[in-house]
């Protein structure tokens, strides 16, 4: 006994030390950058123009809309692009693609370097009618009030869109030309999956031979305050994204009379569906994205978090149980399944002979549509229960090097305009239309340098939608920095 009891002490004394030198090893991944002059920009009157740009309604449904409205408000945001960026439209080539995206092309001086290539959306999500009325400001009025500019598209993703185009008119004005081509391209229908805008976008591109060194679109922001055990804020850069896919739930059964129900009704049935993919969530995970978000932020945390994140390979299943407790860190580690639409019934005494729902899932990389789709209806276990696909199929993105120089190009123009932040790689569990554009480069990121605190995550899409004047003007010096880092 005694024997057994020194070879244990032996083996937990040899384990410490290892979870000790790990985490003693378990160095900083920041990098050290020289500070650079400030940027001279009008803040006033970029916050005039986004909140212009707020007010035309190039908005995007899921239903058909009218397209003669629909046309006449993207070509009046064009004509306002137009007029407020006049060095843009007289020294860059624009293209109108698929209807009302647009591609500038501002060629560089060097032809041996690949391209770069901005992006953002001019489209916007529909406003709630039931929701206007919680709005602090009205939504489609661009607004400039207590330090922000309000609207629908504030953050997602008309600061995008104007911020290139100001970067860019101010390089102009100040004299400077690329080297590398650069290409800002514009869709008009991202958030109903950019089909018809950067799909047709990058099919050009790639007729042409394009190879794109890489492509910088929206995405993750900073994030001040909403990551435990971090100080600072934490600017995150999504390298990978969701895939997403929609699932059909159908069940039927006996209508008639609501005075003598069957014992399972289709909405009992339905009903039972619902909970059990509820009650059976995807298995937690952690992603080559998030484990290399841990590898970039644990070295900055204190001590008990900075020791298990150096050990993951001992820690990992209480890191997964903790994140799996929080929706937004919860999404990070495992494929999410959520009902978003219910339909039943006609009349409150007449049993429906039918009842249906829309699961919508963001697939983690690693697993597929089709795995998705089978596991969904292997936890249904119903034959009662039809699940179809619904026609928008994404396959989870492929995953961006963050050892590339691209990568390191963002790195290092994050630490100069935002010195104070972070820097991490991260998964987005949203998606965005950057993912059409993966024929043409295998270094594609998702960051917006907008800071987000406590709440602020659901006003993407939601209510009091908003920028901080201070946080465009940074959004405008970052896309400024972008362009002058990417010129070697």
């Amino acid at each position: 006994m005694k024997k057994i009891a020194l070879a244990c002490l032996a083996l937990v004394t040899i384990l410490v030390a290892v979870v000790l030198l790990r985490a003693a090893g378990f160095r900083s991944r920041q990098m050290a950058v020289e500070p650079i002059a400030p940027i001279a920009l009008d803040r006033d009157l970029l916050a005039e123009r986004l909140a212009r740009a707020i007010r035309f309604k190039t908005v995007s449904l899921q239903s058909p809309q009218d397209e003669r409205e629909r046309a006449e408000e993207f070509r009046r945001f064009h004509a306002f692009i137009e007029k407020s960026f006049p060095q843009t439209a007289r020294r860059l080539r624009k293209e109108t693609v698929g209807g009302y995206s647009l591609l500038y092309t501002w060629p560089g001086k060097e032809p041996r370097l690949k391209p770069a290539l901005l992006m953002a959306h001019q489209d916007v999500v529909p406003v709630d009618a039931a929701t206007e009325s919680s709005w602090s400001e009205p939504p489609f009025e661009g607004r400039i009030a207590d330090g922000f500019i309000w609207g629908r598209g504030a953050m997602d993703d008309k600061a995008g869109v104007m911020g290139i185009l100001e970067a860019v008119e101010y390089l102009l004005a100040n004299g400077f030309e690329p080297r590398r081509t650069l290409y800002l391209a514009f869709g008009h229908d991202e958030e109903i999956g950019g089909g018809a805008g950067a799909a047709k976008i990058a099919a050009l591109l790639r007729s042409r031979g394009s190879d794109l060194e890489f492509v910088l679109d929206e995405g993750l922001n900073i994030f001040d305050g909403v990551i435990a055990g971090i100080d600072r804020p934490a600017a995150l850069v999504g390298i990978a994204e969701k895939g997403y896919l929609s699932l059909q739930l159908s069940a039927t059964g006996a209508g008639g009379h609501s005075s003598t129900p069957p014992a399972d009704t289709a909405i009992a049935l339905l009903s039972r569906a619902l909970q059990r993919l509820d009650a059976h969530p995807f298995p937690a995970r952690l992603s080559a994205p998030a484990r290399e978000m841990f590898e970039f932020l644990g070295p900055e945390m204190a001590w008990p978090k900075k020791l298990a994140l150096a050990n993951l390979w001992l820690f990992e299943p209480l890191l997964k149980k903790q994140l799996s407790r929080s929706p937004l860190t919860n999404a990070l580690i495992r494929t999410t399944a959520a009902p978003t639409m219910l339909r039943a019934g006609v009349k409150e005494n007449v049993l429906p002979a039918e009842a249906g729902a829309v699961v919508n899932l963001r697939l983690a990389p690693g697993d597929t549509v089709a795995g998705a789709a089978a596991r969904v209806r292997g936890v249904i276990r119903d034959p009662r229960i039809a699940v179809k696909p619904l026609p928008v199929q994404i396959e989870p993105s492929e995953v961006s090097d963050i050892d590339s120089p691209s990568f390191a190009l963002l790195h290092r123009t994050i630490r100069q305009t935002v010195p104070q932040a972070l820097v991490a790689p991260a998964l987005l569990v949203a998606a965005t239309d950057s993912r059409h554009y993966q024929p043409l480069t295998k270094n594609i990121f998702r960051f917006l340098p907008i800071t987000l605190r406590p709440g602020d995550v659901q006003r993407y899409h939601g209510v009091n939608e908003r920028i901080a004047i201070d946080d465009y003007a940074r959004c405008v010096a970052f896309y400024v920095q972008v362009i002058r880092n990417s010129q070697s």
